[in-house]
Formats: structure tokens, sequence, C-alpha cells
């Protein structure tokens, strides 16, 4: 990991981001290089370390054919980007617990005893939950994952557009997922930035801070 960041400014990371449109069509990431932000994205946190996440990385000229009827009016990021990557939640994710703690026990990184309480706890509590809440707490932490992504990207040199317009209903199945575990959070456009974005206004701080 982070073998090809170009730009470590943290400041320029996050205030020179932009929700970008129209890339470089001729300019193509290498499966290589997106698997690596992909993975940086991953430190983001989530519940229980589970890391409900899933991306879909559509780079393909038939994988954006078929994506294209779904996008509704950001056919310009489809058609233009890199790649595009469908953000989804998996409702099941604590079905990967064991091997997340047993691997961090096997790393060094947390002793055999708290990995046995924590398993304990999720593999008794999670299972229980509500449908909705399993899709709220992926979404959650897909959507933490996401922002960690964009800003990941921007140190790679690379810009994004998040994205809801889209056909959510037939997200996953169109790209042969299962529709009942993993739920659509978002799509990310990514490439180079052929038309810049604009630079949008944000509220004061007082206006979206309640003091108590």
């Amino acid at each position: 990991m982070f073998n090809h960041i170009l730009n470590n400014d943290f400041v320029d990371i996050v205030k020179g981001r932009r929700s970008v449109r129209h890339y470089d069509e001729n300019f193509k990431i290498s499966r290589e290089e997106l698997s690596e932000i992909i993975s940086e994205a991953s430190l983001a946190p989530s519940s229980a370390n589970m890391q409900s996440w899933r991306v879909v990385v559509v780079d393909t000229p038939e994988g954006k054919e078929k994506l294209k009827p779904l996008v509704r009016f950001n056919t310009l990021q489809n058609d233009t980007s890199s790649a595009m990557l469908l953000i989804f939640g998996d409702t099941d994710s604590y079905l990967y617990s064991e091997e997340i703690y047993n691997t961090a026990v096997e790393q060094g990184k947390m002793p055999a005893e708290v990995r046995d309480n924590q398993l304990e706890t999720i593999l008794s509590f999670f299972p229980t939950l509500s449908k909705e809440m399993k899709v709220e707490i992926a979404k959650i932490d897909s959507s933490l994952f996401a922002m960690q992504l964009m800003l990941v990207a921007r140190a790679h040199g690379y810009d994004t557009n998040p994205m809801a317009g889209f056909e959510a209903d037939q997200l996953a199945r169109t790209f042969d997922l299962d529709e009942e575990r993993y739920a659509p959070v978002m799509m990310i456009s990514i490439g180079k930035a052929k038309v810049e974005g604009y630079e949008s206004v944000r509220l004061s701080a007082d206006k979206i801070s309640f003091w108590r």
C-alpha cells in the first residue's frame, strides 16, 4: 500500500477535492493501482471492525454499457471515467469476523482474550439484528469507506464524484450480487479530470452545530 501516492499534503487533499463529472476518457488507472486505492481506503473505521463495504469495479466497456441504463443523469461520469466504483454494504459482514479477529491475533495486534470476548459479542448479537438495522450499519460503514476512498484517490492524483442518482433496486442484480445480502450505498466515478469541478460553498460551523 501507499506505493503510488503523489500528494501527501492533507490540507490540499481536503480543500482541493471536487466532484468531477467530466474525465479524460483516454486515461486509464491500472487495476493494480485501483486495488491499492481500495486497500488504503479500507483503513477506514467500521462497526466492530467488520469492514462491511464491498466494491464492484466497473472498468471495462462491457461493464459500463451494462451500467449505463442504471445511472440516470450521470452518463457523462460513466462514459468518461477510468472506472465506476459501485459501493455496497454487506449485511452479513459478521461472517468474516472470525477471519479478521484471528488474523489480528496471529499478527500480534490483539490479545487472544480480547478476540474471544469480541467474537462472542459479535456472533451472538449481529445475527439477531433486523434486516433494517443490518442495512443501516452497513451503509454507515460503507459511507466512511467511500469518503476515505475519495481522499485517497486525491492523494494518488485522481478525481472522483460520489453519486446517489442511480437505479438502486436493480444494481445488485445487474452485477450478479445477492440482493438480500448486498445493499447499494453509492456510486463513485474515478479518473483524471478533463473539466475541473466547481469549488462549492459550505455552511458555517455555527449553522450546523448545536452547543449544549
